[in-house]
């Protein structure tokens, strides 16, 4: 994690500065060195070309972003159009691995300490807070506490219990940022952190942070007592003499549930304007989990086990990505960290029956069923859903497409899926909600997924139809190659690879371009692309 971000001098950087060249439409971009020093050059029909000297790498581990300045003038650090993905070698436009939808043309976008310095790096714990303080009165903030985004019951509940002491270490945290404007007296919590949060926007820059990059400090805090005493560890939680946070439950409770938030600082995403979550929620209100990668911790936190059981259960912080680890996890000898706790279910006899799968094969895993890989990864694979539930919770059942069991069983009619759900474990789901979101219960639940689904319940659809190579699947695959969203068209390009064996096709090329090569792909004429624009949020 302390490679999130790194300053270019000295950086071990494998995209390829040495006149690449990325296409986009009718524009395009060069990587290029000059001495010592990286530049990106960005070429958009119709106005001057612009030059930026790249000044930080932004991840590395799945791609390489970039920040950089422009060579014509102009102090601000901006983010680069431009990624370089690791697992395939290539470069792609810049946001692309979330939902945004198409573009038109490659620019450059925002300035980068005031929208990716505090995800990305150490940042002192009170400005991460200041949001929660201010309220939303303040507007959105890039230091979002992971509080707003859950319900009461599951909120840290941090709160400032002596506001003249939390008035004091805010100046002082705030004198570095430079010259405020004189303002009256502010006598309350909200007054005083909503002025901080206006400072923390105007000055936070890279000579702010704790470190650079995810330190120490980004989970432990300053831990001044565990450095003098390994022995005593690190609480995780903030800690100030004007600051009290909820801490109830045993000791073990605790523990977890301050591991799990500390994760959730950056491990939380919910700040794209793209309006769907899971569990037929919708970001802002009432939203369930993410559909994409990086907000796994917030996902825990929603579900069943994140009182008692922490992060550190499966993935080591410290270790880096350990995939032989992860993948142990997956099979049924992985069921130790559940059965911790579920100690009955250590029985193959009870395992079996409460399945209703072999407690040796794939289905006798506990996270097979209670976290389905259903979430958009970075390297282009479905990853695994943490918010930890039951594939007949009726909120994933008629909240959400596909129903669960189908991301193995792709060949089953939603009507074959849920009458032996309910034959198994004793529920029932109304067959109007049912046929509203499948249009029929004798639908493939798949194919009506990617026919009838919201964007990021398409993307599922079309990497479980690659998995399963079904080629009669493939024109309403190719057809996703025509998608609102850039990102969904990858996933089909994706499955049509895994069906087909090849699919030339150009993302990066006009629409009309990608229409007809999808037809040439799919060997068939293709119909209108299939769209949702009706149901998206109308500010997105």
């Amino acid at each position: 994690m302390h490679r999130m971000t790194r300053d270019v001098h000295g950086a071990d950087v494998r995209a390829p500065f040495n006149g690449t060249r990325m296409r986009f439409k009718s524009d395009s971009l060069v990587l290029e060195m000059r001495g010592t020093e990286r530049f990106v050059r960005v070429e958009s029909a119709g106005i001057a070309a612009k030059t930026y000297r790249v000044t930080r790498i932004i991840g590395g581990r799945t791609r390489e972003d970039f920040a950089g300045v422009d060579v014509d003038g102009g102090a601000d650090e901006i983010v680069l159009p431009v990624s370089y993905v690791l697992a395939t070698r290539k470069l792609r436009y810049k946001g692309y691995s979330v939902m945004v939808h198409e573009r038109a043309t490659l620019r450059a976008g925002p300035v980068w300490n005031r929208s990716c310095i505090f995800c990305h790096n150490t940042v002192p714990e009170i400005d991460r807070l200041l949001g929660v303080f201010a309220g939303p009165a303040a507007g959105p903030y890039q230091g979002e506490h992971v509080d707003r985004w859950l319900p009461a019951e599951r909120r840290l509940g941090a709160k400032v219990v002596d506001v003249s002491s939390f008035s004091r270490d805010v100046a002082s945290e705030l004198e570095p940022l430079g010259p405020r404007p004189a303002r009256t007296r502010l006598s309350s919590t909200p007054e005083v952190a909503a002025a901080a949060v206006s400072a923390v926007r105007a000055g936070f820059g890279g000579d702010s942070l704790v470190e650079l990059g995810i330190g120490c400090e980004a989970c432990h805090g300053g831990s001044r007592q565990h450095a003098a005493d390994p022995r005593i560890l690190p609480s995780l939680l903030p800690v100030a003499p004007w600051l009290s946070t909820a801490d109830a439950g045993t000791a073990r409770e605790s523990r977890a549930r301050a591991e799990n938030h500390a994760c959730a600082r950056c491990h939380q995403v919910l700040f794209s304007r793209y309006p769907y979550t899971w569990e037929g929620g919708r970001r802002g209100a009432n939203a369930g989990g993410s559909y994409i990668n990086s907000g796994e911790a917030r996902d825990f936190l929603l579900g069943a086990c994140a009182s008692q059981l922490s992060c550190s259960a499966c993935h080591d912080p410290h270790a880096g990505s350990d995939r032989s680890t992860l993948d142990a996890l997956s099979m049924p000898s992985g069921n130790a960290v559940c059965t911790k706790c579920h100690a009955d279910l250590a029985d193959p006899s009870r395992l079996r029956a409460h399945a209703h799968h072999d407690p040796d094969g794939a289905g006798g895993s506990c996270v097979a069923c209670h976290m389905p890989r259903k979430n958009m990864g970075l390297t282009g694979t479905l990853t695994r859903y943490h918010r930890i539930g039951s594939p007949t919770d009726p909120a994933r059942v008629l909240g959400d497409r596909p129903i669960e069991c189908a991301l193995c069983h792709a060949d089953r009619s939603v009507r074959s899926l849920v009458d032996t759900i309910e034959a198994w474990w004793s529920v029932r789901y109304p067959r109007q909600r049912l046929e509203e979101l499948y249009g029929s219960l004798d639908a493939n639940a798949i194919r009506a997924t990617l026919e009838r689904g919201k964007p990021h319940e398409q993307a599922v659809a079309l990497a479980t139809l690659g998995g399963a190579r079904m080629r009669d699947s493939v024109p309403l695959v190719a057809a996703q190659l025509e998608n609102d969203y850039p990102l969904v068209r990858q996933w089909a390009k994706s499955a049509l690879v895994a069906i087909l064996g090849a699919c030339e096709v150009d993302l990066a090329g006009d629409d009309s371009a990608i229409a007809d090569q999808a037809s040439s792909c799919a060997g068939v004429h293709m119909a209108a692309p299939l769209g949702h624009a009706a149901d998206e949020d109308p500010e997105d």
